[in-house]
């Protein structure tokens, strides 16, 4: 009898080892720096690279220096910066997660520009005064290629590179002197995600100088709704569907999740038979709304942005054929609210104008860009600032639509005008390392 109760001892205790070892931690608290380590926190050192084993640290081959400035407080005595750009990384499973950074300086100023993953923006050129500190969070999503044990979402290999579909969380911190005090990362699981489904002009861009509106939307939101970009360059309607990406999305989604919905430059390509605005592309948006609402979602149709094509007149040209309408009139029948980029963008280059709105897009000469030996001129692809006010564009269909996502929108969201641009000379994008001249699929 006691050798039952023995063997079921340490049967259970074998157990239980082996779920904490196989069970990833999710919730974490560091304290950067070489001072004291602040209670119930972990302390982390200039020296902290990344590593599968710790999980956690410096990543990607940048460093950081430490300063410690005593004091009574252990988690502001102390911090880490870099006058380059640095990462920091903590390995993650899938789901939402709030993430707090702490930032300041006791005895000198700081400026901080936040980005997540593959350069999602969270907080533009922020400053402490010696002896100020600000704490911010952000409710960020993590994602991942499976589906279930068969299935996984079939990648580009370009995407095989990207930090949004690596096995971690990933923060960049840039600015002219950020001081990094501390992190605070713990799981969101009853936040609301916004899933978007869309293409290059849609996808969080992984390299300098390209950018679209999905990785610029985090910035204008509250905790507590996450944003989960599931669009990829190149894609329609029908490959987003046939690489799995619907049934990842639709896998992960919960009631009260909104799916964003825009295609159609790369489905105006396709020339098979039932191929067209009407047809197929019709059919399928039909299909999107349909299966998100039976997960107990919320569906957005998003007209796709238009190309910088001006006709004599000075007015854009349409390029996107029946598309537009398609869109509008498949949102119509479904009614389900729609948000006519299409619309805004045609207004807003207007304004900009034949030449001020070439800065809104990857139009740049030769040698801007490490590697880059030829002139950009791409009419369809955005840079930051471009895809920036395109974002502002979809908060004021979040608005107009009154979305239940009204009220996670940041209280520093002016409203905005595509017809009244922001002043590119008023605007700071701090550039991440990595660049490449090659431009994302699709036009």
């Amino acid at each position: 009898m006691k050798k039952s109760f023995l063997a079921f001892g340490l049967g259970l205790l074998l157990a239980t080892t082996v779920a904490a070892q196989t069970t990833p931690k999710t919730t974490f608290k560091f304290d950067f720096g070489p001072g004291q380590t602040a209670a119930g926190y972990q302390q982390v050192l200039p020296a902290a690279a990344y590593s599968p084993t710790t999980g956690y640290g410096f990543d990607f081959g940048t460093t950081v220096a430490g300063v410690d400035r005593g004091g009574k407080d252990a988690l502001k005595g102390d911090f880490v910066t870099s006058k380059q750009p640095f990462y920091f990384s903590v390995n993650l499973p899938e789901g939402n997660y709030n993430v707090t950074v702490t930032l300041g300086d006791l005895k000198g100023a700081s400026s901080t520009f936040l980005k997540a993953e593959s350069r999602r923006l969270l907080l533009e050129t922020t400053a402490t005064k010696p002896g100020q500190f600000i704490t911010q969070t952000f409710t960020l999503n993590v994602k991942s290629r499976r589906i279930s044990d068969t299935e996984t979402v079939a990648l580009k290999p370009r995407e095989l590179r990207k930090l949004d579909w690596d096995d971690r969380l990933t923060l960049e911190f840039d600015g002219t002197n950020p001081c990094l005090a501390a992190l605070e990362i713990a799981p969101a699981p009853t936040a609301t995600t916004i899933f978007l489904a869309g293409n290059s002009t849609v996808v969080n861009q992984d390299d300098e100088p390209w950018a679209a509106w999905g990785q610029m939307l985090p910035r204008f939101l509250k905790p507590g709704v996450a944003v989960a970009n599931h669009a990829e360059s190149g894609l329609t309607l029908g490959s987003f569907l046939g690489s799995k990406r619907l049934a990842k999305v639709l896998s992960v989604m919960k009631p009260g999740d909104y799916l964003f919905i825009e295609f159609g430059h790369n489905d105006q390509k396709d020339k098979g038979e039932n191929d067209g605005a009407w047809k197929a592309y019709s059919e399928r948006l039909h299909l999107f709304v349909q299966e998100a609402r039976k997960k107990g979602g919320i569906p957005v149709i998003v007209t796709s942005t238009s190309r910088r094509s001006f006709g004599a007149d000075g007015k854009i040209e349409n390029s996107l054929g029946d598309f537009p309408a398609a869109a509008r009139k498949v949102a119509q029948e479904e009614k389900v609210a729609l948000i006519d980029l299409n619309a805004m963008t045609a207004k807003l280059y207007e304004a900009m104008g034949v030449e001020e709105s070439k800065k809104a897009l990857v139009h740049y000469p030769a040698n801007t860009y490490p590697g880059q030996t030829a002139p950009l001129a791409d009419n369809t692809h955005f840079n930051p600032y471009g895809a920036y006010e395109i974002a502002k564009c979809v908060v004021e269909g979040i608005k107009a639509n009154k979305l239940g996502l009204v009220k996670f929108l940041r209280n520093d969201t002016p409203a905005f005008d595509p017809a009244k641009p922001d002043a590119l000379a008023s605007w700071i994008w701090m550039d991440s390392p990595r660049s490449e001249v090659t431009k994302p699929d699709g036009n």
